[in-house]
């Protein structure tokens, strides 16, 4: 059974895949451009890992640790084309993403410690024990993702900060902010996690793309320029 996460991955992997859907920009001049197809391959490894190494399944919890980041959209967008709810406000979770993993609190399944920097092979230092290493363990898993079991459309997929639950089936009509068709939207990463994942999530959905930026990033015109952005 499709929900709307699992039709925007099908969206953004056929048709112009090619053309740039999630473009980050990071601190120290870092600059990652992940086109549609490469942007579902790195959902695709996501979800893979969740279901196949951590055997999380549809209606199970993920706490995302995150800043906005391109990597936590990937996190995100795999935790809906599973099935799984995202927890943002620190609420009990089956599994967390953190990037900040000395600093974990309370009981999972599973952790998984996500370094942030785009070139990242492996978590720079040492893990508490158990701990999963993203950056070294994604690119073992494949580039397409089969449910083992298929997600409930009526699950909730986000709380958001408003204490609003958003159904999987309501995703992209009451989570995601509209925005009209084909924008190049500009993302600003300092309004948080959320904000992010409803700006973007508008703009996907309308076959549009995104331009991320870390809060240290200055909002120039230059930059504006060089990505073309047109639309909010």
């Amino acid at each position: 059974m499709n929900t709307p996460a699992i039709d925007l991955m099908t969206s953004l992997r056929s048709g112009n895949s090619t053309a740039p859907r999630l473009t980050w920009y990071g601190p120290d001049s870092e600059r990652v451009e992940l086109s549609g197809k490469v942007l579902d391959n790195w959902v695709a490894k996501t979800s893979n890992l969740l279901q196949d190494e951590l055997d999380a399944g549809p209606g199970m919890r993920l706490a995302l640790d995150l800043p906005a980041h391109w990597k936590s959209m990937v996190w995100a967008l795999a935790a809906w084309q599973l099935g799984l709810e995202t927890v943002l406000n620190g609420e009990e979770a089956d599994f967390l993403a953190t990037a900040a993993p000395d600093a974990v609190n309370g009981k999972y399944d599973a952790v998984v410690a996500v370094a942030l920097p785009a070139l990242a092979m492996r978590w720079d230092g040492g893990l508490p024990a158990g701990f999963l290493d993203y950056a070294a363990e994604v690119r073992s898993h494949g580039d397409v993702f089969m449910q083992h079991v298929d997600p409930d459309p009526s699950a909730c997929a986000i709380v958001a900060s408003d204490g609003r639950r958003h159904l999987h089936q309501d995703l992209l009509d009451g989570f995601a902010v509209p925005h009209e068709e084909g924008v190049r939207l500009h993302v600003a990463g300092g309004g948080g996690l959320e904000a992010a994942l409803a700006d973007a999530l508008g703009a996907w959905r309308r076959g549009g793309s995104v331009v991320l930026t870390h809060p240290d990033v200055a909002d120039t015109g230059k930059l504006l320029a060089a990505e073309r952005i047109h639309g909010s």
